[in-house]
């Protein structure tokens, strides 16, 4: 496995962690992956920080009992320390296509992007 491949790996396993209803239940562990300068463009079209991400976050919408489905991901890096993933969520019937940068910091691998965007 080469040094892109290794990247894209932590970025899907951030990803997905990130999806994970135990993570979203905890404000410390959804702020451990995500980026100081964060920014979400939802599907809903409101923008978020990390802030207040962590308000749907810890909301319910995802529970083990519920969880994303997630198909189709892939990623690329773009350079040494930058990632992008693209993929199909399904929240509950809820399908939007996913698309996230992560980066490389001194903490590890956070997400520093993300937008959603509904689908039919």
């Amino acid at each position: 496995m080469d040094e892109s491949e290794r990247a894209v790996r932590c970025a899907i396993d951030g990803e997905l962690r990130l999806l994970d209803p135990e993570v979203r239940a905890s404000p410390a562990l959804v702020l451990e992956l995500l980026d100081p300068d964060f920014a979400e463009i939802g599907a809903s079209g409101r923008r978020w920080d990390a802030e207040s991400i962590l308000t749907v976050t810890s909301g319910g919408t995802v529970s083990p009992e519920s969880p994303v489905e997630v198909s189709e991901m892939s990623g690329v890096a773009l350079a040494p320390g930058i990632v992008h993933l693209t993929y199909l969520a399904d929240n509950q019937g809820r399908r939007s296509w996913r698309s996230s940068l992560w980066r490389l910091t001194a903490a590890g691998w956070r997400m520093y992007f993300h937008q959603g965007t509904l689908t039919g």
